[in-house]
């Protein structure tokens, strides 16, 4: 079992090494770090990017020498990766590829977080409105998803059907949402994680989602999977939880295309 999704304290997870010891300790044969990184200039990005430390574009090399002298103690037991989350807009492709050839992780995950400048991770920014336009956020959503995925900077698309995690929005995507983003993955080098970052939380959501997990399997597109951890204590748990859904689900399960290549 390999996670290649989990947060330290260059973004908005714990210390490094406890993350790292978290993972030997629940069985794990590697673990990869893929920290936030926003490289946006606008001004919404740029103060979330100021104010959660979403920067690693400016600490990625601290990190990167903190995991190779980790690496190289005798007393670690599993391969660690050096990865990224970036957040995806269309409108930063060109900053966010110019920062990926500068830094050269080893993988790179792609996620969208936010449609028309507002996180589809909280729920306020939704209640009230209307039918048409939460519609047309969750249309907003699979057009950049659809975007990063057929844009190739990606080895993995994250958590692809986030805004499940949000009352208001969720169940209002739809099969040709899912079909969509479906065929867009089975013509890319991209693959989807199955991610448990709140499938032992309240709501117990795993991303995706069992209607469009079904469909990804009808396109024969393969997955790796990822705990997005961000605390010690979520790592064991999540680790396990993966075990056992992916033991329940007939899902070739491959390594992040940029660890393959």
């Amino acid at each position: 079992m390999r996670d290649f999704h989990a947060h330290t304290n260059y973004s908005d997870g714990e210390f490094l090494e406890r993350m790292v010891r978290a993972a030997e300790s629940a069985g794990l044969e590697g673990i990869g770090f893929t920290d936030h990184c926003t490289v946006s200039e606008r001004a919404r990005p740029a103060a979330e990017r100021s104010v959660y430390g979403f920067n690693l574009d400016l600490t990625y090399e601290r990190r990167r020498r903190a995991i190779e002298t980790l690496r190289e103690r005798e007393r670690t037991s599993i391969d660690i990766y050096d990865g990224v989350e970036m957040d995806y807009d269309p409108r930063d492709e060109a900053a966010i590829r110019d920062f990926l050839e500068t830094a050269d992780f080893e993988y790179a995950l792609g996620s969208v977080h936010a449609v028309d400048g507002k996180n589809v991770q909280v729920p306020s920014h939704f209640r009230g409105e209307s039918d048409a336009h939460l519609n047309s956020i969750v249309d907003g959503y699979f057009d950049a998803l659809v975007s990063l995925i057929e844009s190739e900077l990606f080895d993995v698309a994250a958590h692809v059907d986030l805004l499940e995690r949000t009352p208001p929005l969720r169940g209002r995507a739809t099969t040709d949402h899912y079909d969509r983003v479906a065929r867009a993955l089975a013509d890319s080098r991209t693959v989807p994680e199955i991610n448990a970052g709140r499938a032992l939380a309240e709501m117990e959501v795993v991303h995706p989602g069992a209607a469009f997990l079904e469909i990804l399997q009808e396109y024969d597109v393969a997955v790796t999977v990822g705990s997005d951890s961000h605390r010690p204590h979520e790592v064991g748990d999540r680790a396990d939880f993966l075990e056992a859904f992916l033991e329940r689900h007939d899902l070739e399960v491959v390594s992040p295309p940029g660890l393959r290549e």
